[in-house]
């Protein structure tokens, strides 16, 4: 895919187009990235002008291949930005490992010049990692909360689609690119025309800041039982300091033996073994994509030994916490 108009040349006059800058990162979201930039396409397809502009941008100014294998022609290495710029950063599996100290010293300069700088995806990883989100709210994909949420302290984690926090953005990934534009659309030129980019993308629901990223748990696990959904929901909430199936029970107004066989029941085991499935889930998430010790994955997902931890993962994913930490790949 070929940019608009090429970096070299960034100068802005009265009536110039408003320029998008996407920057392409290895294995990049090609969902993500492809919904903005169609939104804007559209957006001066309905306006009748060009109204926006873009250019892709990747580190040296070589080709960029996205998460689909599918390679991407940028116009240019990391260039000097006008202030009036907006900056997008794509990227997608494995961000860690395709974040390098010359993005990061460049996505710092930039925001020295109050430019927007926005993170679709993972890429909030990214935007973080500069300390550019430090004190700010943000969104990152779900399956990347427990990592960045352990990582970086100082960045309200939230679990919306898209978050706006003055010159900063980001999207969970996936289609919520394109409720961020619509409503970078909306602020710049009216809800009319954004409703009418929807319309053109087939985009019935247009979600706002205040929708989550997942599905609601009883949507989730498959069942609609208001007290099913209550245990879970605090489980998910308890990781690190695991609350005990008779104290869930209690709070839910139910005895042990009725969460028993609610448990049972609908989702074919235990209490226990849900719970302790869970916090293997984080367990393996943390151990995929941070750089946290074992001992410290351990104890963030409540097992208050390491022993304990390694013999619970080899049981459930037939491999030792080091060997999965020693495997790690980015892969899909």
């Amino acid at each position: 895919m070929q940019a608009q108009s090429k970096p070299t040349e960034m100068s802005k006059t009265v009536g110039q187009p408003k320029q998008y800058v996407f920057v392409l990162m290895d294995r990049f979201s090609m969902l993500s990235f492809a919904s903005s930039i169609e939104c804007l396409r559209i957006a001066n397809r309905m306006a009748g002008r060009k109204i926006y502009s873009w250019t892709l941008l990747g580190e040296g100014g070589e080709n960029v291949t996205c998460s689909a294998g599918t390679t991407f022609a940028v116009d240019g290495d990391l260039c000097e930005l006008q202030r009036d710029d907006t900056i997008l950063v794509c990227s997608g599996v494995d961000v860690q490992s395709a974040t390098s100290k010359k993005l990061l010293a460049w996505l710092r300069r930039e925001a020295r010049k109050g430019v927007v700088i926005g993170g679709l995806c993972t890429a909030s990883y990214v935007l973080a990692k500069a300390g550019l989100l430090d004190g700010k709210r943000a969104t990152i994909h779900w399956e990347n909360t427990d990592s960045f949420a352990e990582e970086f302290e100082d960045v309200t984690l939230t679990k919306s689609v898209f978050v706006i926090d003055n010159n900063r953005l980001s999207t969970a990934g996936g289609t919520s690119s394109i409720d961020l534009m619509l409503k970078l659309l909306a602020n710049d030129l009216g809800e009319d025309l954004a409703n009418s980019v929807a319309d053109q993308l087939i985009y019935s629901s247009i979600r706002t800041d205040q929708d989550t990223q997942r599905l609601s748990i009883p949507t989730r696990i498959g069942v609609r039982h208001p007290k099913l959904s209550m245990v879970v929901q605090m489980m998910e909430a308890n990781i690190e300091e695991p609350i005990s199936p008779s104290v869930l029970a209690q709070d839910v107004s139910m005895s042990t033996r009725q969460l028993e066989r609610l448990f049972r029941r609908y989702l074919n085991r235990s209490p226990k073994r849900y719970y302790m499935e869970l916090r293997l889930q984080k367990a393996r998430n943390l151990l995929m994509q941070t750089d946290m010790s074992v001992i410290n994955v351990a104890l963030a997902c409540g097992f208050a030994s390491p022993s304990h931890f390694s013999k619970c993962y080899r049981s459930h994913y037939d491999t030792t916490p080091y060997r999965e930490r020693g495997s790690k790949s980015g892969t899909l």
